[in-house]
């Protein structure tokens, strides 16, 4: 029985031998930080938006639009992000130019991609928009005083004054949610996209063609989901360091500021 268990573990780890399988893989998790970093950028910018609408639209005539900032940031952040993948996937229409073979992926890959890729921006927008109101009221009112006094009208106030501060204030925190982002895209392998966790699957349910014993073992998934799991880990834990490194450089320069 234990050369058997023996036999079964050496063939998985087999599969990972595979230089096909490997690029396979690292293909995978190229097309999951690829998705990642789209989405964290475009959530930046329309958070940055809808941030600012929630927290300055005060004015009785431009009410409504922080009213629907409101509404969008809490409907996004308190539903699951799968939800909104399946919606996207059924309802959002594709562009012409994703419309066809991309990237080495055929159409309807490319199709798959961009409507769950939208799901993900959609949800990460509304977190980092919270993340950069936070920022925001940490900013003193003497700020806004200041730029009144140089002669800057609201708009280059908050885009040159303003919303760079609140945005240095929060990078430990966003960056806390690209970790975050990086894990959350492997939802999208539901719907048979092409980042990481969708590739180990396509690979597990064809593992007998590679293990060289005609059939799935126990020990093919916990060799495969543990080689996904080794590459997040190693992206996130990488990420991580930078967070407590920038956190800490942030208190230092707190204390000297005091000292």
């Amino acid at each position: 029985m234990d050369a058997t268990l023996m036999q079964e573990w050496l063939a998985s780890f087999h599969i990972l031998s595979i230089d096909a399988i490997i690029i396979y893989i690292l293909k995978g998790t190229l097309f999951t930080v690829i998705i990642s970093a789209i989405a964290v950028i475009l959530g930046i910018i329309f958070g940055s938006v809808l941030a600012l609408v929630r927290n300055y639209c005060n004015a009785p005539k431009y009410r409504i639009f922080k009213y629907m900032a409101v509404t969008y940031i809490e409907v996004f952040r308190n539903t699951p992000l799968l939800l909104w993948i399946f919606i996207c996937v059924v309802f959002c229409p594709v562009p012409s130019l994703f419309a066809h073979k991309l990237f080495g992926l055929t159409s309807v890959e490319t199709k798959l991609l961009f409507k769950a890729s939208i799901a993900l921006i959609l949800f990460t927008s509304s977190v980092i928009a919270e993340i950069i109101r936070g920022g925001l009221n940490s900013i003193p009112q003497g700020q806004f005083e200041a730029g009144h006094s140089q002669g800057f009208n609201i708009v280059q106030i908050m885009i040159y004054i303003i919303l760079p501060q609140a945005i240095k204030n929060v990078v430990p925190t966003l960056l806390s949610q690209i970790i975050t982002t990086i894990k959350d895209s492997s939802y999208l392998a539901n719907v048979a996209t092409v980042e990481l966790m969708s590739r180990v699957r396509q690979i597990l349910s064809s593992a007998n063609m590679y293990n060289g014993l005609g059939n799935i073992n126990v020990s093919d998934v916990f060799v495969l989901y543990g080689c996904a799991a080794a590459i997040y880990f190693i992206i996130n834990f990488s990420l991580s360091l930078l967070v407590r490194h920038l956190n800490k450089n942030k208190v230092r320069k707190y204390v000297i500021s005091k000292a």
